[in-house]
Order: structure tokens, then C-alpha cells, then sequence
């Protein structure tokens, strides 16, 4: 299969269209062909859904020191400075930029000067946090996807998903046993349900995170860790899986979805509350409500179960009526919905799955190891978070990675140092051995079984008999998958299924060879804190069958 035969060719293919994959794209330049993938339409991932806002440092009171310092704090040591800094100092030009793309942050009214109107959030020392009111991520998210649709030279491709990266063949014509390069990715269109080729020069994974892989998250449905499984089986490195924040306010209704309580609630004098109505946060933390969110996740964890409680309560109703309503719109109108006026009342609540701390290996480019792949965003693992988010880090990580890659890709091209794929033979997508499938229910009852798993025994609180339970069951529900993708033509169910398996199994086995507390990993074998620090790197059997610890 020569180039003239693939049904689309690009400098560069970005999976993904939150703020990373969509910053890329507009730091690309302007002379590129860059197309970026959506699985539904533009604005369905993430990066919507986040409420609290961009850290960064722009008053003078503050200081990059203080920002850097409250992330190390916030990691658990497992941070690394470099990437600290790089991401911290970028900040304020990274917010520079978002203006003139267009976001409109709040601004103090009131103030003789023009200034951005600042809150905190939990683990800040400082107010740095710029927001939209509570829905900072649909702003960033209107103002890129309206700047990409303005520029000629983007592609959007949108319902379809990526499911591996391409197979070159041999100069006899048969498959590479490995991954020589990535040049690009299949793609499962869901419209016509084909799977096309897409060769490009350059590939950027920002697919996101993976904590649909839990029963209970706040992510909308996409966050299948699709960047992640496909990275790994193309020979790419991932680390610290284990780490998985827990939002630790989940609005908590039999019918409502997934609808997180911002972090800024609690950073404006919310406070948490028994159902008796008494407080418990500073009996867990010298910060109380202002605790990092694994230390409040924990604590509202051990009150549910010590007390046999469904639910905990947030409590901002002491806060005049209309500072509740000018600063928390969305979360008010939100719950108001559901009959709960949080101007009157608490708002019961849950901690939930949120955000994949862990994930591809990645260097201050935004590359992965694996040669012309690059990873940003939730995907992958910069060094920035370390054992633990810091809140509203990830929106200023997806803009520095975004950037980082996008200036990367346009050195390398410029000096003539990129690739050609012109010659390249891909192995084509076969059909030809199997049949469409008579037994989805197979694929949801896989689904809610996995999912089940990990909530029960791969949560906030861990052992490693739950761990080894967890791991004997993915395998099993893996060998399924592995053979019913075998049989039947793929779908996107059984793609997502299949990638959220592999997260699992990754995040499973992370978490059992780390030994010991810390950040995120809380385990009740190993309750301590190791005086030695590490990374948990795991390395595809594809390239190295054992996995490195640093």
C-alpha cells in the first residue's frame, strides 16, 4: 500500500481535541497540514467539564518559588523540579496567549487597576487560580475549538477513533515484528464503521485520561485511556499508574451524571459536613477543607464507611446568596436541578474517579519513546504532578505540553530533519477472518464487570489482596476481549473496552509493586511513606519483558 492509497495524509495527526491537542494545533505552523481527531465533536472530552480554572503566577505577591513549591508539596516527592519549573515559569505567557485566542477570565470589578480576579484551591498558599466564574474549561475549550475551525490548514476529523498505530511492513512485505516509527494511526470511523489509515510525520496522543476504568468518576464517557493502551502496545513507556486522584466532591443524586463540586467551593469557606452536621476535615489535616484533595477524598472515604453513611455534605450556604450565585453559576443552576439550593442548604457528596496522574513517559518536548510519537495532557506522564495533583495544575500542563510539542515538531521539520513518508508501506486493515457480532451484551457485561473490579479493589483505599484479586479477574476479562476482538468486527465499545482493560491491568500492576504510601497510593499493607523515592516505570514486553524501577 503505497501514500496514494491512504485515505488521509498530514504533518502531523493530533488524537484528541481538548486544550492540549488543541493548543498543539494552533502552535503548529501556519504552513503544516495538521489534522486533529475527535471521537464525537469538538468540546465533547475533558476539558469542558473543568470548573476551577489555570494556576498561574501574575500578581506580585506571589511568586513562582511559592507555585513551585506548593506542587512539590502537593506531589509527595515524586516530582521532578525540572518539569516544575519549565510548566510554572511558562504560565503567565501561556496565559498571555489564551487571551488573545480569545478566553475571557474574570477580572476584579472593583479594583482601580485592571486585574484578574484570583481564587484558591487546595494545596495553593497563594490566590493564583484564574477562572471563567466556575466554568473555566468551557471558556478555554470555546475560545481554541472557535480559533482551530478559523485556520485553513486544520483538518478536523471528528467520530472517529484511534485504535493503533500503523504496522509498517518489511522490505519483503511482510509486518514488522515491532515499531519501527510512528507514522501515523488507524482509525475507526464510526459513521460507515471502517477502520482508515492515517500517515502522518509526526503523531500527538492528547486522548486524555482514563477514569471511566472506575464504576464511579466525574470524566465524561470518553475518558477510556485510549492514549495510553495504544502507546503501550506500540512499545511506549508508562509510568507512576497508580496515582489516581479521586475528586473528592461528587455531587451525590440518583440521577445526576457525573457532576463534580469545584475545589473553589471549598477554597471560598465551603466546609464539610457529617450528616449530624459536624465538621471532620480538621481531625485529617491541619488545612482542613484546604487539604490536598487525596488527604479530603481519604477523609470523606473513612467518615462514609466508619459511619455507614451514603454521602458526606458541602456547606457554603453561610456565604451571602448572591456571592454563591455569581461565583458558582453552573454548580448552583446544577444542583438546583436536582432540588438542592446551595444557598440554603449542603450539597451531599461523594468522592469519585477524576484524573490519571500517571501515564506515557514524556521528556520536556512532550516526547514519548517511541520515535515520532508525542504524548500532552492527561495522557501523559510530564514529572508535573508526581504522586499527586495539584489543582488547576492540568489546564497550564496541557498549554505548556501543547506548546512544548507543537514548537518541537515546527523546529524539526524546519530543519529538515523530519521524515519522509511518502515510501512507506503500511500493513492494511483486514477484515477478511472475521464477522460482525451477534453478542454485544457481551461487550457491556465486560464493561460494568472491569469497571465493578476496580472500584472495589483497586480504589482509594488498596491491599494487595484486593490488588491480586483485581489482577486475576482483568486477566481473565482480558483473554475475553483479546478474543472477541479476534472473532468480530471492532466497534467503538469494544475499542474503549478493550483500552480501558489494558489501563487496568497497567494501573494494577503499578500498584502492586509500589510498596509503601504515598500521594495517591494509600495501601494498608504498606501505610508509611518509604524513605526512598521512585518512579514506577513500567516497559512494554514488546521491547523488555521486566519492568525498571528509579
Amino acid at each position: 500500500m503505497t501514500i496514494k492509497e491512504h485515505h488521509h495524509v498530514y504533518d502531523v495527526l493530533i488524537i484528541g481535541s481538548g486544550a492540549a491537542g488543541l493548543t498543539a494545533a494552533l502552535r503548529l505552523p501556519q504552513n503544516l497540514s495538521v489534522a486533529v481527531v475527535s471521537k464525537t465533536e469538538l468540546m465533547s472530552g475533558s476539558t469542558p467539564w473543568a470548573q476551577g480554572g489555570v494556576a498561574a503566577v501574575t500578581e506580585a505577591s506571589d511568586s513562582f518559588e511559592k507555585h513551585i513549591d506548593d506542587t512539590m508539596q502537593a506531589g509527595a516527592g515524586l516530582c521532578k523540579p525540572e518539569r516544575v519549573a519549565q510548566v510554572v515559569q511558562q504560565a503567565p505567557e501561556m496565559i498571555s496567549w489564551l487571551v488573545s485566542q480569545g478566553v475571557k477570565f474574570d477580572h476584579e470589578l472593583e479594583a482601580a487597576v485592571k486585574s484578574f480576579h484570583l481564587t484558591q484551591e487546595g494545596g495553593h498558599s497563594h490566590r493564583r487560580i484564574l477562572h471563567a466564574a466556575d466554568a473555566t474549561g468551557q471558556a478555554v475549550g470555546s475560545a481554541l475549538a472557535a480559533a482551530v475551525n478559523a485556520r485553513p490548514n486544520i483538518t478536523i476529523l471528528t467520530n472517529k477513533i484511534a485504535v493503533d498505530v500503523l504496522r509498517t511492513a518489511d522490505n519483503r512485505g511482510r509486518p514488522h515484528k515491532r515499531i519501527q516509527r510512528c507514522n501515523g494511526m488507524y482509525l475507526y470511523d464510526m459513521p460507515s464503521h471502517r477502520v482508515e489509515t492515517c500517515l502522518a510525520r509526526f503523531t500527538l496522543l492528547a486522548s486524555g485520561g482514563a477514569s471511566k476504568v472506575y464504576l464511579y468518576t466525574s470524566n465524561p464517557d470518553g475518558s477510556t485511556g485510549d492514549g495510553v493502551a495504544i502507546g503501550w502496545r506500540s512499545g511506549a513507556r508508562v509510568a507512576n499508574m497508580e496515582f489516581n486522584q479521586f475528586h473528592p466532591t461528587c455531587l451525590y443524586h440518583p440521577d445526576a451524571k457525573s457532576f463534580l463540586i469545584t475545589e473553589a467551593v471549598r477554597g471560598e469557606g465551603g466546609l464539610l459536613l457529617r450528616p449530624d452536621g459536624s465538621r471532620f476535615m480538621p481531625q485529617h489535616h491541619e488545612l482542613a477543607e484546604l487539604a490536598p484533595r487525596d488527604i479530603v477524598a481519604r477523609a470523606i472515604d473513612h467518615e462514609m464507611k466508619r459511619l455507614g453513611a451514603d454521602c458526606m455534605f458541602l456547606d457554603i450556604s453561610h456565604k451571602p446568596t448572591a456571592f454563591i450565585k455569581e461565583h458558582f453559576p453552573t454548580v448552583y443552576q446544577r444542583c438546583l436541578s436536582f432540588g438542592i439550593d446551595m444557598t440554603k442548604s449542603p450539597i451531599p457528596v461523594v468522592p469519585a474517579a477524576h484524573y490519571t496522574c500517571g501515564g506515557l513517559v514524556t521528556d520536556e518536548h512532550a516526547r514519548t519513546t517511541v520515535d515520532g510519537l508525542y504524548a500532552a495532557g492527561e495522557v501523559a506522564s510530564t514529572g508535573l504532578h508526581g504522586a499527586n495533583r495539584m489543582a488547576s495544575n492540568s489546564l497550564l500542563e496541557c498549554f505548556v505540553f501543547g506548546s512544548a510539542c507543537a514548537d518541537h515538531i515546527g523546529a524539526t521539520i524546519a530543519a529538515g530533519q523530519a521524515p519522509d513518508v511518502s515510501g512507506i508501506q503500511v500493513i492494511p486493515w483486514d477484515e477478511s477472518q472475521v464477522t460482525d457480532s451477534d453478542e454485544d451484551v457481551v461487550i457491556a457485561h465486560n464493561w460494568d464487570e472491569l469497571r465493578r473490579t476496580m472500584w472495589n479493589y483497586v480504589g482509594i483505599v488498596r491491599t494487595d489482596k484486593r490488588l491480586q484479586r483485581a489482577q486475576h479477574r482483568i486477566a481473565l476479562l482480558q483473554q475475553e476481549i483479546h478474543e472477541y476482538y479476534s472473532q468480530y468486527r471492532i466497534s467503538s465499545d469494544l475499542l474503549e473496552l478493550r483500552n480501558l482493560a489494558t489501563v487496568a491491568e497497567l494501573i494494577v500492576h503499578s500498584a502492586l509493586f509500589r510498596r509503601e504510601s504515598r500521594g495517591l497510593h494509600y495501601t494498608l499493607d504498606y501505610p508509611k511513606r518509604s524513605i526512598r523515592t521512585y518512579d514506577t516505570i513500567l516497559q512494554p514486553p514488546s521491547l523488555n519483558p521486566f519492568a525498571e524501577y528509579f
